[in-house]
């Protein structure tokens, strides 16, 4: 077999990609998807505007020299075809690039196969790619953590003690991970409109999104076992976007002393493609200098940031979207090893199919803060949007979108988008 990079810039594809498209012949990303063709969910991967059937294209006999199986690609979800590992799936994606590329003439010149194995992505289905065992949410933006702390305490305390000394995280909940585009209703729980009242009940008055990125991991060690910095890649399969929603209200009156519990676990969406840390290599950047030293377990060499431009638009109810955020994943402090590093420094065993989230990302200025807690300054700067009304936090009705992608040399390398629409509470 021919040996074929994906990631090679110089690569093109017989499948017409569009200018700008986020899937181009670098990327193939994985996901879940069914169609007209058949309701059975299977293994597919984004090119242009296409989807590639792994299930089909394994059957045809395009994959028997790969470490897998039909059943790993007519599947509900990526796991079992992740349970192979990172060079089992390293090597399906350099060899779909090899059958995807111009000079490859296997596929392209069987008409019948093509179109047994290629459907528009406008005419499919896309379902939640992952079964997720367990979630994982970080708080590893110092912006937002330093804004957060500024509300709520004062500039010169914003951040507590160990916040930089560890990647911050809670255990969420996995069961309310959704697939973008899953309406969801209005959170309902208890806030304390006064301090000096008792509290009520009643839905969430200050709905807020989070602009976040998700990492999935491979099986990893056993029970007792950690996983290092320098290892962490190697039980990261890829990325999503992912918008972890807050009742900003319910939360302010429960978290303490144990920390989020209602105010989150009542919906998280995920974009549909999972992007493989594989295809996300060429936009390593370093980061931020981490004053002061960490702990020997969580220091890393080479760079482990990744330069993802993201973006968040808010479409009121028959209107139009205004985007109110454009960030970027590079602020990050604590990357994705030092998360893996210390999510199992202490012997908790990672399962194939685990997501970690990133914690909200906000950059430096205002424009590029992540979510409508710190855009609007807790409500004190309400946002204009394109119909005339103003935001302070997120309405009925409203459908928020994320859309991210990495650039370099002409190269284009995205997530697509996840989106979801407010109901009112029942």
């Amino acid at each position: 077999m021919m040996e074929i990079t994906a990631n090679n810039p110089n690569l093109s594809s017989w499948i017409n990609v569009p200018e700008n498209s986020d899937f181009p012949i670098q990327n193939l990303p994985f996901g879940i998807f069914s169609n007209y063709s058949s309701s059975n969910k299977r293994v597919g991967v984004a090119i242009g505007d296409q989807i590639l059937d792994l299930y089909q294209l394994f059957e045809l006999g395009y994959l028997h020299e790969l470490p897998f199986e039909g059943g790993d690609f007519e599947a509900e979800y990526l796991n079992k075809m992740m349970l192979h590992g990172k060079m089992a799936t390293r090597q399906l994606r350099n060899r779909l690039a090899e059958l995807l590329s111009t000079d490859n003439q296997e596929l392209q010149a069987n008409k019948d196969h093509v179109e047994q194995v290629l459907f528009n992505q406008k005419d499919c289905e896309m379902h939640l790619p992952v079964k997720v065992g367990d979630y994982t949410d970080f708080y590893s933006s110092e912006q937002h953590a330093y804004n957060v702390g500024c509300m709520f305490r004062d500039p010169d305390n914003a951040l507590l003690p160990n916040w930089k000394h560890i990647p911050v995280g809670y255990h969420g909940r996995a069961s309310s991970i959704v697939i973008s585009g899953t309406p969801f209703h209005r959170p309902k729980g208890q806030t304390i409109p006064n301090p000096d009242q008792p509290p009520v009940f009643g839905p969430c008055k200050l709905l807020d999104f989070e602009l976040e990125m998700a990492f999935v991991t491979y099986e990893g060690k056993a029970l007792g076992d950690s996983i290092s910095t320098a290892e962490a890649d190697d039980y990261i399969f890829g990325m999503c976007l992912f918008n972890d929603w807050s009742a900003r209200d319910i939360q302010k009156w429960e978290y303490v002393p144990l920390g989020p519990f209602l105010a989150k676990n009542f919906a998280s969406h995920v974009s549909p493609w999972i992007v493989t840390l594989d295809a996300l290599e060429p936009f390593r950047t370093s980061g931020p200098v981490q004053d002061p030293k960490v702990l020997p377990y969580l220091e890393y060499k080479g760079n482990k940031h990744i330069d993802i431009n993201l973006e968040v638009g808010i479409t009121p109810e028959k209107s139009e979207e205004t985007v109110v955020a454009k960030s970027n994943y590079k602020h990050m402090y604590w990357n994705m090893n030092q998360q893996l590093a210390h999510h199992s420094v202490n012997g908790c065993n990672i399962k194939c199919g685990d997501m970690m989230a990133s914690g909200t990302i906000s950059g430096n200025e205002e424009s590029a803060y992540g979510s409508m807690l710190e855009i609007s300054w807790k409500g004190t700067k309400p946002v204009q949007m394109k119909d005339g009304s103003e935001r302070k936090f997120i309405q009925d009705g409203d459908t928020v979108t994320m859309r991210g992608y990495a650039q370099k040399e002409g190269i284009r390398v995205g997530f697509g988008e996840v989106n979801a629409t407010i109901l009112p509470a029942k």
